[in-house]
């Protein structure tokens, strides 16, 4: 893990255990998102649109098994409804700004239930400027809901009776390798959920972007 990150990502998990350093965590939760984002939009100037699509590790185990615009549309679909169905009740940006269509995408999904060509197809589908406009703004609305939270809410683990209703939104595949999701979301408070998906799941999805960009530009 790139050190810098990993750094920032231990200190806000030990800010944010104490009430005392909550407030100085947060704001450590988002540097590292910042500097997470810069590294994202860097790579919409460094790569071509077919590098987006290229999957170079398709026989791989592990995240950089993808593409890089499968990682991106993964990463945020996650976080669009973990941060808005999940926690503050509200309307996934997704559907708030019609991204369904702007995006082209054929699913609602995280996506997890593709695999390998499936992976490559979907992310030749994706209107890239528009999925850049989806992750800023997801970004930036997950932002305010965690910056309303307070240390007390960390704490609330209340999202067991919450299952059937994400499963009614059908924004998670019943295929096996997305159905867990739920549970494993359901599960958590929100002290869990700001470390996995808002933190950790970036940094994994991005080192595994950042070995796949390494890896089409070697050749």
């Amino acid at each position: 893990m790139n050190k810098e990150w990993a750094d920032l990502n231990k200190e806000m998990q030990l800010q944010l255990r104490k009430e005392s350093t909550y407030a100085e965590g947060i704001e450590t939760l988002f540097v590292l998102r910042r500097q997470l984002m810069g590294t994202l939009i860097s790579l919409k100037t460094e790569l071509s649109r077919e590098d987006f699509n290229a999957i170079p590790f398709i026989n791989a185990d592990g995240y950089h098994s993808k593409t890089i615009a499968y990682s991106i549309w993964h990463i945020f679909r996650i976080e669009d409804i973990v941060a808005h169905s999940l926690i503050s009740d509200e309307e996934q940006i997704f559907f708030s700004g019609n991204y369904q269509k702007r995006i082209g995408t054929p699913i609602i999904t995280t996506g997890n239930e593709l695999v390998k060509e499936q992976i490559a197809d979907f992310s030749r589908e994706l209107n890239l400027k528009e999925l850049y406009s989806y992750i800023a703004d997801v970004k930036e609305s997950t932002e305010n809901i965690v910056r309303n939270l307070s240390y007390k809410d960390l704490k609330t683990k209340t999202f067991e009776e919450k299952k059937e209703y994400l499963k009614s939104l059908h924004v998670v595949s019943t295929d096996e390798n997305a159905s867990w999701l739920i549970d494993y979301w359901c599960s958590k408070d929100i002290r869990g959920l700001i470390k996995m998906p808002f933190s950790r799941h970036w940094i994994m999805h991005i080192e595994a972007s950042l070995r796949i960009k390494n890896k089409i530009h070697a050749g």
